[in-house]
């Protein structure tokens, strides 16, 4: 067990103001790791630190916009200011979907979807990659993808086609960042209830999609800790490239 431990490592998860991204900023606290909550509201990523600290753990709230270049390069600023050195782990959480039929999304929902979820997942993989270069550090980059970047599913085009590229983004750079000893891997979730998709799942399609999950459920948010601290610690050590699916076998379920 001391191979999941981060004690003296600093991990950075973007989105975290609230569903998936507080709950991986909450596990990688409670596995010792320093925290450093970032996303557009400052005001939620602040409580959270507080309550973080509150708990006897160590955490950092910086305002950071994924879709805007000199907000992701202020960001890593101030973290560099405050902490002396750079992220050893980063979870690239951040994203957005505007669900729709292809036929009917319009231009300015399908980029907005790409500028976040794509654009956002190299902007801040980049800005890191190069803090740990620089510093002469090896990382770990966990990038958030999505089942649905391996399943076709009605009315998220754009979606799955964002997390399709965070998935093949992720092999292209776990084959550049291993001479650095940066590795790159992500977690395909199945459906877990954000406010995303909240709407959706608690509808009589979300309870029909329900049905066709052999675990019969959506998962709970804590159900993903597992391999983000695998992908994050010294027990993933020889991992790269990879993608974990963690959706309780909707993808092996062909119905």
């Amino acid at each position: 067990m001391e191979l999941f431990k981060l004690n003296g490592k600093t991990a950075l998860v973007t989105g975290s103001s609230g569903g998936l991204g507080e709950s991986f900023a909450r596990a990688l606290s409670k596995a010792g790791a320093r925290v450093v909550l970032a996303a557009r509201r400052l005001e939620k990523l602040e409580a959270l630190a507080d309550e973080i600290k509150s708990q006897g753990g160590e955490a950092l709230a910086v305002a950071m916009d994924v879709t805007d270049p000199a907000s992701v390069e202020s960001a890593f600023a101030k973290i560099q200011e405050e902490l002396g050195e750079p992220c050893d782990i980063i979870v690239n959480n951040s994203g957005i979907s505007r669900d729709n039929w292809y036929t009917k999304i319009t231009e300015e929902e399908w980029r907005a979807v790409m500028e976040t979820n794509v654009d956002g997942v190299w902007r801040v993989a980049k800005a890191a990659s190069n803090a740990l270069i620089d510093a002469g550090k090896p990382g770990s980059i966990i990038n958030i993808a999505s089942i649905t970047a391996l399943r076709p599913q009605y009315f998220i085009s754009a979606y799955a086609a964002s997390k399709a590229a965070v998935d093949h983004m992720t092999r292209v750079m776990a084959l550049e960042g291993a001479r650095y000893g940066i590795r790159v891997n992500a977690i395909a979730p199945g459906y877990y209830k954000t406010n995303i998709n909240d709407e959706f799942l608690d509808s009589e399609a979300g309870d029909k999609m329900r049905k066709r999950i052999p675990m019969r459920r959506f998962g709970e948010h804590g159900e993903l800790a597992g391999a983000l601290l695998l992908l994050a610690s010294d027990a993933g050590s020889y991992m790269t490239g990879a993608t974990i699916v963690v959706d309780g076998g909707h993808t092996v379920n062909t119905l």
